[in-house]
């Protein structure tokens, strides 16, 4: 049934690609030009994000397009390269570079991401589409709204620009964002959602139809508070099919014999594939369904997308957690949705740019505004916290990394606290020593290595003499040959402490039961 691309599934894929192109439009202007690239460049990706990286991916939820993850890459290899032509190359030899991997079957490193830095990777980007959309929703919009980074290039961060955003605010963005806000929740609720009427428009495009409708009653009525220029949305206007292939930029590979290039394509091919697999195992976690996705088909269908994005002067793509999180929570049911709002970008970015152009900033905070509450649940926090502080720890380690420094460097502080806790955990359950009555069972639990040595020859030395000891290893995976050393010199040194060592399990030899 949720294999199906058309039928039962068509009225709520339609309408959840609606959501996720709302909120696509204006991430794909900010993280352009964030990067440093012509605005096109940012929707061309969107377009290719959806339409060609969703008919080739295995993934039934996770949506594609220009991501925050790789600006500061994006803006350094343009700069590096000396034009964005010659990036546009860098961008076609990354696509192919993530296809090979694909095929290689490297997809498969998704599946080693500890939960908890998953968790605290969801939790971190809703925290940061809620900061970073207060400033637009007070209608102060100097900052894109692709910026997902603590330092921002103006020299403010996520907190400075609040305060800046309360000192020099726009009166008129405030009754906009209340009000889009409040026509979200009314139409979020169930029993309008699942109206037959009220529940095919989303909540989120009456929200923007508001939003316009407001800022032209400003016109008439009160036209201080009318927003204008920065505050809105900013689209290349198409008039006409010669202008269209004037936003159209083609790559030169006119370095490609150096090495500054293949360095940078290789940068892009594994942050990509990296960003990728994050987002496709986060997607998988949050899909109500609970389908699994082929990690390795998904580089293939980022590294098509790439090739192509690349070929005709679009950003590098990778699955994006925001407008997977809202395509997901707007009630999707197959990948057709993701592949309908690549094609809303590309049918109403070229048909009604000038009606697109009237929506302001404020509006669209407000659509975020719940994207990023629903990533980050105040319940979440207190779910995490109930498993147990080697849970809790690397969870509440990556949010507070990702939200201060960015996605990549945040995630891999995350994954050090995440692989050390796991490490701790497999450590102290490998060796677990029980006493009753003066006999003592060791247990060699998993995988025992080196690192259990010095725990294992404390615990074997507090045995006392005349002492019954059994080693047990019959669900020991692997013993490592620092701790069959420790076994055998216990064994051997039994006799002297009047120890009686039986041995269980093992599929090795020991010295002899004495």
């Amino acid at each position: 049934m949720y294999n199906s691309l058309f039928g039962s599934n068509l009225k709520y894929d339609l309408k959840s690609s609606l959501v996720v192109f709302l909120v696509a439009l204006p991430l794909c202007l900010g993280i352009a030009i964030a990067s440093g690239a012509p605005p096109m460049s940012g929707l061309i990706a969107g377009i290719i994000g959806g339409i060609v990286v969703g008919s080739f991916s295995g993934s039934h939820v996770s949506v594609s397009g220009p991501a925050a993850g790789l600006t500061v890459i994006v803006l350094d290899a343009i700069s590096s390269l000396g034009t964005f032509e010659l990036f546009l190359a860098a961008v076609v030899a990354a696509g192919l570079i993530q296809i090979i991997l694909g095929f290689l079957k490297a997809g498969v490193l998704g599946y080693y991401f500890p939960h908890s830095v998953i968790k605290g990777m969801l939790t971190a980007i809703g925290l940061i589409l809620i900061l970073k959309q207060i400033p637009h929703a007070l209608g102060y919009d100097k900052d894109t709204m692709g910026d997902e980074t603590f330092l921002q290039a103006d020299s403010h961060n996520t907190i400075t620009e609040i305060w800046y955003a309360i000192k020099y605010f726009s009166p008129g963005a405030i009754p906009i964002v209340l009000i889009s806000l409040a026509i979200i929740v009314f139409f979020d609720r169930p029993q309008i959602k699942n109206h037959k009427i009220l529940g095919l428009v989303p909540g989120a495009l009456w929200a923007v139809i508001a939003g316009i409708l407001i800022n032209q009653f400003y016109g008439i009525f009160q036209p201080s508070w009318q927003l204008d220029g920065e505050h809105l949305v900013s689209i290349p206007v198409v008039d006409s099919f010669a202008s269209l292939g004037g936003l159209v930029t083609f790559p030169d590979f006119g370095l490609l014999a150096t090495p500054d290039f293949w360095v940078i394509a290789v940068t892009v091919a594994i942050i990509a594939s990296i960003e990728t697999l994050l987002c496709l195992e986060a997607g998988d976690k949050m899909d109500p369904y609970k389908r699994i996705s082929p990690a390795s088909k998904e580089l293939v269908a980022q590294g098509l997308g790439n090739t192509v994005s690349g070929l005709i002067g679009g950003l590098p793509v990778t699955a994006v957690i925001v407008r997977t999180s809202a395509n997901i929570n707007s009630g999707s049911k197959t990948k057709l949705s993701a592949i309908l709002h690549g094609v809303l970008l590309l049918v109403l970015v070229i048909g009604i740019a000038s009606i697109l152009n009237l929506i302001p900033l404020s509006c669209l905070a407000a659509v975020l505004f719940v994207v990023g509450y629903k990533l980050a649940k105040p319940s979440l926090f207190i779910n995490e916290y109930n498993k147990g502080f080697n849970q809790f720890l690397p969870f509440i380690v990556t949010v507070v990394a990702i939200l201060f420094t960015d996605l990549l460097v945040g995630i891999g502080i995350g994954m050090i606290f995440g692989i050390f806790f796991v490490i701790r955990t497999n450590y102290q359950r490998s060796v677990i020593v029980t006493e009753l009555k003066g006999s003592y069972l060791v247990k060699l639990q998993k995988d025992v290595s080196f690192l259990n040595k010095a725990p294992l020859m404390k615990k074997l030395s507090e045995i006392p003499s005349g002492s019954e000891v059994i080693l047990n290893a019959t669900k020991a995976r692997f013993i490592d040959h620092d701790i069959q050393e420790v076994l055998n010199d216990f064994i051997d040194s039994s006799p002297d402490k009047n120890i009686t060592v039986t041995i269980e399990g093992f599929n090795f030899n020991l010295n002899k039961t004495i």
